[in-house]
């Protein structure tokens, strides 16, 4: 195997447009990274609002959950006030509830 020597390189002056190269480069690397991470998060998230929106589709409570802890976001933001329409089916448990009567009304 003859003479192996050791050569140390100190500075090396490369043309600027292999400079500019390199550097396009490793940019393109960090924003194919970023993409990546970023569309991981992108994903996880769709999958994770997926399985809320299963949850809440067949559970009316937790829907119900849902809509008022909107609301106390809403009305934690912003200091306004929050006009919204209740929901037919709230109103319903009062409609149909007869006044109750005293004992002695049914006699005469």
């Amino acid at each position: 195997m003859g003479n192996q020597g050791l050569v140390e390189m100190k500075h090396v002056d490369l043309p600027d447009n292999m400079v500019r190269a390199i550097a396009k480069q490793a940019e393109a690397e960090r924003d194919k990274r970023a993409k990546i991470i970023h569309a991981e998060g992108e994903f996880r998230a769709a999958d994770k609002l997926t399985k809320a929106a299963n949850i809440i589709s067949t559970n009316p409570q937790a829907l119900q959950l849902r809509f008022l802890g909107t609301l106390s976001e809403i009305a934690t933001e912003k200091n306004s006030t929050i006009i919204f329409p209740l929901p037919i089916e709230m109103m319903k448990a009062f409609q149909y509830r007869k006044p109750k009567t005293k004992k002695g009304d049914d006699e005469e």
